[in-house]
């Protein structure tokens, strides 16, 4: 498992999409991860983790290679003209004054009905189908990266996509909006293959939106950095050992 190479045992630790771009880091080896080296680890790391290889992250944490995309190779063009013609498609589904995405009252509700769309129009292409992906334990699971997997069906090439919606403007934006969770049980990423993200704009009109544009992104030179964070919910909070006192209005007077 990739926390465990990293030195880093715990869960909470996840990739976030990065900007600036430095060097690629050195993997930091921990046979038996304590949490002595993981503060250590993560007291030290500050640049060391800024600019990761996705690619490089998806083979030591799957065992899986991320293919680049060659757009004039021939099962690679048949992919990317499919997409596209899937994508003219489900644009001009959802611009449709009476599209579903209008009955959303979020933009990020609006995600899986792109999702939905692409997966009927890209297995409308002739020679590919599009399903969502099983995790390593067979099941079928729509949380996590990646979205969709599309197959080609003549070569067995696989094509992971991940569908983003994004207000327009916004491209150049700090704000982090891309995660990845290495799991061992329940990862998607089960085959070689070539990992795409489409960024697909909005004008921001809530409850009326309307989608400009897209912008189909190759991630094998994709570059993230690593935040790590210590967190708990409320049912690590207030478990009964730990809580001291409790009372109401009256009870809290002096």
């Amino acid at each position: 498992m990739l926390t465990k190479k990293l030195g880093l045992g715990i869960a909470p630790l996840f990739f976030l999409a990065a900007c600036d771009q430095v060097s690629e880091p050195p993997v930091v080896y921990s046979p038996e991860p304590t949490v002595e080296s993981l503060v250590e680890t993560v007291l030290t790391s500050d640049s060391n983790f800024r600019d990761v290889s996705f690619a490089r992250l998806i083979e030591v944490s799957t065992g899986h290679k991320v293919l680049p995309v060659a757009p004039e190779a021939g099962v690679d063009a048949e992919i990317l003209a499919g997409i596209r013609r899937a994508m003219a498609r489900t644009m001009e589904r959802m611009n449709r004054p009476d599209s579903i995405t209008n009955q959303e009252r979020r933009i990020n509700e609006c995600s899986a009905h792109f999702e939905e769309a692409l997966l009927h129009f890209i297995t409308e292409q002739p020679g590919l189908t599009c399903e969502l992906p099983r995790n390593a334990e067979g099941n079928l699971q729509r949380a996590g990266y990646p979205d969709l997997m599309i197959t080609h069906e003549a070569s067995g090439r696989i094509a992971y996509l991940d569908p983003k919606l994004v207000e327009t403007g916004s491209l150049d934006s700090s704000l982090r909006t891309f995660y990845f969770t290495p799991k061992a049980e329940t990862g998607k990423i089960l085959h070689d293959g070539h990992h795409l993200l489409i960024g697909i704009e909005h004008d921001g009109n809530t409850g009326k939106w309307q989608f400009l544009r897209w912008h189909l992104v190759d991630l094998s030179g994709f570059k993230v950095r690593l935040k790590a964070e210590f967190q708990a919910d409320n049912r690590d909070i207030y478990r009964p050992e730990l809580i001291l006192e409790s009372g109401g209005p009256r009870e809290s007077e002096d």
